[in-house]
């Protein structure tokens, strides 16, 4: 039978007083006091720390020693203690790969859902992509061009450069004589060679038929011959009219050929390469070198300042360089920066391919080579990316922004991932909507899907909408599946690892949870204490760390630590329910709930300063706002 308490004897961890507490199990108990007054030492240092220590005794010894020991924490006895799992207000990840979608699983489910359910459009026309099987194109071959003349052709280069002797001679091997080349037919002779500087689409002609019924057997032939060649790909030249029809084992475009691989959860990734822009690889963002923070002030010269990365740099080799640009464009390092020739300018930010003599003296002996300047923003560029010090990249960053990719717009996937589709929507603009227009957006979804669709899908969308509902009921409604890890506040943190236990169903657990409300309006409060009550009725204990007169008047039972911080804490100056704490004279919390004590509100405001303006923000969810914040003041 489990016990009715977690019950703690003699715990001196940090300030702690040696205290003896009874703590109920299955209830929310609030611990609340002054900071530093010893709750996160009793609740986290003492309590969880005890149930990670006796997690970690379970496993072998073997194990143990890759893990490391843990220290009992300073305390006699803590009895009926359960599992533990800690929700701490801290960042989860700092990688930019990761997103509120890959955090809370609901990006992965989604990646799945595209892969099986979605519809593939070409990126060139727009039109739906289609797929057949071998009998498939046997049929529409012998349907659409019944008596007339066809070739049956393999794709073999597609729009690249080359000469390609090697490759047409491998072609005459296999038995071939003949081939299309840019649209043109003609036979391979000996020697033959194209253009190496121009871009040449290549074709193997497998067979020359006049289509009819009883050519069946010939033309799948053909078919399979073709599909080995042109990689699951064939085209079919109608000689009348000169008019080319693809077709393809796999996803492709019936007008233009381009072609996509069967869609699989990775196609969808950007931590794979098989999904991710190879431009951003997945990052969806690039960073650029800002010349605006080279050239702070062109009233400055370079000497002074007005370069910004060469002012530390004014005996260094790269200002050597600099000296033999000026020199031969007729200005000096006092020069201000706006009065240098724009030509000369070019060269020290951009580069260029103009030589410049540099006499050496070494040994005695004296050498003259030429060099050319690499630029100062592609030397910055370079350090970013190559250098494996994280002070030089830290130096490089102060001279570069981060900006949107160019090539996928920030969905950070490739543009073929982009083309599959539900319901006019692909996976970026999914992930784009913030978490109450996506669940909108599945609530509606069932009524346009295919009854096949419906099969497919029904167990994955489920999976989705119960994840997303989570995060909802902890008031994250707000926040979109794209936003980084990174940008996310404590509290945010915190509460997408709430609704991750509130979805993982686990019962007699003890959740210990540090101050979950921070940063909510009161109306987030109460959804917040809503799924707090969802994690007890599946029959878990919380002892969460709280400030929040909401959440405290919420709880079932209240520890509240005193009297003061640091070495006058350690004491549980009062518990019980709400109504014993407001009734407690020793609580000081209880007090100020009760309305005994209040913080007065000042009859006089202060009228600020000078005001911070901000100018059409419209980071994450801002909409280009514009306001004036007054200094000086709360």
């Amino acid at each position: 039978m489990q016990e009715e308490y977690i019950e703690v004897q003699g715990a001196r961890v940090h300030n702690l007083k040696n205290i003896d507490v009874k703590i109920p199990r299955e209830k929310l108990v609030v611990i609340t006091g002054l900071s530093g007054s010893g709750k996160s030492s009793l609740a986290f240092d003492t309590i969880y720390a005890e149930g990670q220590r006796r997690y970690v005794e379970t496993f072998s010894a073997y194990a143990r020693q890759f893990l490391g020991g843990l220290e009992r924490p300073d305390v006699d006895k803590i009895d009926g203690l359960s599992p533990v799992i800690a929700i701490e207000q801290k960042t989860t990840s700092k990688s930019p790969r990761s997103t509120v979608g890959t955090i809370t699983e609901v990006y992965d489910f989604l990646r799945l859902l595209f892969a099986r359910a979605s519809d593939a459009y070409s990126y060139n026309t727009g039109e739906k992509m289609v797929s057949y099987s071998d009998e498939q194109i046997v049929d529409l071959i012998l349907e659409e061009f019944n008596n007339k003349k066809i070739n049956i052709l393999a794709p073999v280069i597609k729009s690249r450069k080359g000469h390609y002797r090697e490759l047409f001679e491998q072609i005459s091997k296999q038995g071939f004589v003949k081939v299309r080349v840019d649209g043109e037919l003609s036979d391979i002779e000996k020697g033959m060679r194209l253009d190496r500087y121009k871009t040449h689409d290549i074709e193997i002609v497998i067979d020359r038929i006049q289509i009819d019924t009883a050519q069946q057997k010939r033309v799948l032939e053909s078919v399979k011959t073709a599909m080995y060649h042109g990689d699951d790909t064939l085209l079919v030249l109608d000689n009348d009219n000169g008019k080319v029809r693809y077709f393809s084992r796999s996803l492709m475009c019936p007008s233009s050929g381009i072609s996509y691989p069967k869609p699989e959860p990775n196609s969808f990734s950007f931590n794979s390469p098989k999904g991710a822009c190879e431009h951003c690889n997945g990052l969806g963002s690039l960073n650029e070198v800002n010349l605006d923070k080279i050239v702070p002030n062109k009233n400055l010269s370079i000497f002074n300042g007005g370069i910004a990365p060469l002012k530390e740099q004014k005996s260094g080799w790269i200002t050597k360089q600099i000296e033999l640009i000026a020199e031969r464009y007729g200005f000096k390092l006092n020069t201000p920066v706006k009065d240098i020739p724009k030509e000369a300018l070019e060269i020290i930010l951009h580069g260029g391919n103009e030589k410049f003599d540099v006499v050496s003296k070494q040994a005695g002996i004296t050498r003259t080579y030429e060099i050319n300047f690499e630029g100062i923003a592609n030397f910055i560029r370079y350090q970013f990316n190559e250098s494996n010090s994280i002070s030089i990249k830290r130096w490089a960053s102060n001279y570069m922004d981060e900006i949107v990719c160019d090539t996928c717009g920030g969905s950070r996937l490739k543009q073929e991932s982009l083309y599959f589709k539900i319901a006019d929507r692909n996976i970026f603009d999914l992930s784009r909507m913030d978490l109450i227009q996506l669940a909108e957006w599945f609530a509606s979804l069932r009524g346009e899907l295919s009854e096949k669709q419906q099969i497919i899908a029904s167990e994955i969308i489920k999976e989705i909408e119960t994840r997303v509902q989570f995060l909802l009921d902890v008031g994250l409604d707000y926040l979109t599946l794209d936003r980084s890890a990174p940008t996310l506040s404590g509290g945010e943190n915190q509460r997408i690892r709430l609704a991750r236990q509130l979805g993982s169903g686990l019962t007699g657990v003890l959740y210990t949870l540090d101050e979950p409300s921070i940063g909510l309006h009161p109306f987030d409060s109460q959804l917040l204490n809503h799924a707090l009550r969802q994690l007890i009725d599946l029959g878990n204990t919380l002892l969460v760390v709280e400030h929040d007169p909401l959440t405290i008047a919420h709880a079932d039972y209240i520890l509240d630590f005193g009297p003061q911080s640091g070495d006058h804490g350690g004491h549980i100056t009062a518990k019980g329910t709400l109504k014993q704490i407001q009734k407690s004279p020793h609580s000081l919390t209880g007090a100020y709930l009760s309305g005994r004590k209040e913080i007065p509100i000042p009859k006089k405001r202060r009228k600020g300063n000078t005001p911070i303006r901000i100018q059409e923000a419209s980071l994450h969810n801002l909409h280009n706002l514009s306001l004036s914040i007054p200094t000086e003041c709360i």
